[in-house]
Order: C-alpha cells, then sequence, then structure tokens
C-alpha cells in the first residue's frame, strides 16, 4: 500500500472519529435539555395528526369517491374532476375571479395597514395612549366572524345602523352595504382591516424593538427629522420582516377569508362574492362532491406552493430577505 493510500485512510478515520464525537456532543445536549424537547412533542403530533396525516386525502381529486367502498376502494377517474372545474364548471371561472379580486384588495389595502399603524405608534411619545391603542386595535381580532359579522350587520343597517344614520344626517339616501355587489366588496376589505390591523402589527413591533437606538442618536446629531429617521432608519430596518410577510400573504392569495364571506355574504351577492373556498362549502358539505372539492383544494394548494416560491425568488434577487 502507498502512502497516498495511507494518507487517505487516515483522514478517512479522522472525519469518522470527528462526526461520532459530534454525534455524541449532540446527543448529549439532546438529553441535558430533554424537558425541553418533550414540550414540543403535542406540536410536533399535532401537526403530525391534523396536517400531515390527512395528505392521503388528495387522491379524492383523482377518484369518484363513494363512502361505501372507501378512498382506497373507489374507482380512479384521472383528471376528470380538473377537466370539470376548467372547461364545464359554469362558474368556476367567475368564483376564481372573485376569489383573486377579493384576495388582491386585501393586500393591496390590508397588507400596509398594520405598517403604518407600526409607523404611527413609533411616532407616539406617550407609552400609556401608545398601549391603550394597541389594546384597543388588538380586541376585534380575538372575535370570531360569527360574533363580528352580527356587529358588522347591524352597524351597517340601513334601517337603524349608525353608519346610514350618519349618511342620512348629510342628505345621502341609505346604503345597503351588504346587499349590493357594488359595496359589498369594499365592506369586506374594510371590516377585515379592522379586525386584523392590531394583530398584524404585533410581528412589525418584535422587529421595530431590534432596532439600534444609537442608530437614532446618531440620526438626531445629524439634524435628521423625525420624517428622516422613519424613512432612512425604520422603515429600512423592518423592509426583511416587510418582504417575508409580503411572500407569505402572496401564498395565500387564493383564501379569500371563508369565514368572514359565509358570514356576510346572501344571494343577491353572489355574483361579486362567492369564492373558492364558498364553493367547496356548498359542493362538498351539502352536496357530498368530495372528489371535485379536493381537486379544488389541490388547485389551491399547487397555486399558493407556486407564488410562495416565485415571490421569494424575485424578493431575493432584489436583495431582501426571503423565507427559503
Amino acid at each position: 500500500m502507498n502512502s497516498s493510500n495511507i494518507q487517505i485512510n487516515e483522514s478517512d478515520s479522522k472525519t469518522a472519529v470527528n462526526r461520532l464525537r459530534s454525534w455524541k456532543a449532540t446527543w448529549k445536549e439532546y438529553r441535558k435539555h430533554k424537558f425541553l424537547f418533550l414540550m414540543l412533542v403535542p406540536i410536533l403530533a399535532w401537526y403530525g395528526i391534523f396536517h400531515y396525516g390527512p395528505l392521503y386525502g388528495i387522491m379524492l381529486a383523482f377518484k369518484d369517491f363513494s363512502p361505501v367502498k372507501g378512498i382506497w376502494g373507489s374507482d380512479w377517474v384521472g383528471l376528470e374532476h380538473f377537466k370539470y372545474l376548467f372547461y364545464q364548471s359554469p362558474d368556476f371561472a367567475r368564483i376564481f375571479r372573485n376569489t383573486v379580486l377579493i384576495s388582491l384588495y386585501n393586500i393591496v389595502f390590508g397588507f400596509p395597514a398594520p405598517i403604518i399603524l407600526v409607523l404611527m405608534l413609533n411616532e407616539v411619545r406617550s407609552s400609556l395612549f401608545k398601549r391603550f391603542a394597541q389594546s384597543i386595535s388588538y380586541v376585534p381580532h380575538f372575535f370570531s366572524w360569527v360574533i363580528l359579522s352580527g356587529i358588522i350587520i347591524v352597524m351597517l343597517s340601513p334601517s337603524e345602523g349608525p353608519v346610514n344614520y350618519i349618511l342620512h344626517l348629510f342628505g345621502a339616501e341609505p346604503i345597503y352595504f351588504l346587499a349590493d355587489p357594488e359595496y359589498f366588496r369594499p365592506t369586506l376589505v374594510v371590516t377585515n382591516i379592522w379586525k386584523e390591523i392590531g394583530w398584524g402589527t404585533i410581528i412589525y413591533l418584535a422587529a421595530l424593538s431590534g432596532i439600534d437606538p444609537t442608530l437614532y442618536e446618531a440620526a438626531v446629531i445629524d439634524g435628521a427629522g423625525r420624517w428622516k429617521k422613519m424613512w432612512h432608519i425604520t422603515i429600512p430596518s423592518i423592509l426583511p420582516v416587510v418582504s417575508i410577510m409580503f411572500i407569505l400573504s402572496l401564498g395565500g392569495i387564493l383564501n379569500a377569508g371563508f369565514d368572514q364571506i359565509f358570514n356576510l355574504y346572501s344571494p343577491v351577492v353572489y355574483e361579486v362574492a362567492d369564492v373558492l373556498d364558498t364553493f367547496v362549502y356548498r359542493a362538498g358539505i351539502q352536496q357530498s362532491q368530495f372528489g371535485l372539492t379536493t381537486a379544488v383544494g389541490l388547485f389551491k394548494n399547487v397555486i399558493g406552493i407556486a407564488l410562495v416560491l416565485g415571490t421569494n425568488f424575485i424578493v431575493k434577487r432584489l436583495g431582501q430577505e426571503g423565507v427559503l
């Protein structure tokens, strides 16, 4: 055996020894903090049971499901459900358009809302007022849309609602916000902002807390005012977090908000309010078309993954942080 082979064997031996030592050190850390890792078990079990376990049901999108035969015994139909959705369904194009439009409205108007609120709160000098404003803005998030929809219906009532009463004082005619296709989508966007704006600020407030205070002190010495400090320090500091949240928002563009729409819409606004999730509810729960609705869910997930990957690629090319 020549000297080069001996050196290679010695190098392999050292690598194996280093790996073994690394595994031993890692296992020692696991044992040292075993109770902390045990706290992960319920979360992992929850994800495994409710997120990864049901994945086998995706095959329903390619089967003519029969409850008697079960998932595995049902007949394969290939891409028939997708062909029906894309080429034969009289409502799919309208439903898809409504879903995209409502989601885009929520992104265009709802995504910047918590950022603007955070920038405003960051300029408030009274800590008492800041905490009060944060608490008030958080409250709607903790109520379900079942409760909030009741409040919204009363507030926007054309006969007794305070909003139409104020409009009447200015000489305007009553507006049927929830029954007029022209006003239904704007109502969805505004009420969604009202519910989620406070909760959305939490992440951005955490990002603001990580800004080095010396940056502001140096800016003051250089003569920068509030606007310049916000434009040159605050906004660039939270921009990585903003880019990540934007990527995640685009990934859920086909989730237009089932709970909100289902509790506020009615047949008179189906033309502008019917979305993929409400279609899945009617076709799946009420009509038992489980294969068709599974195909819709698979279609949504594929589009969501494609948007996340595409947006992540663009954001990283622009020099910002991505999710991958």
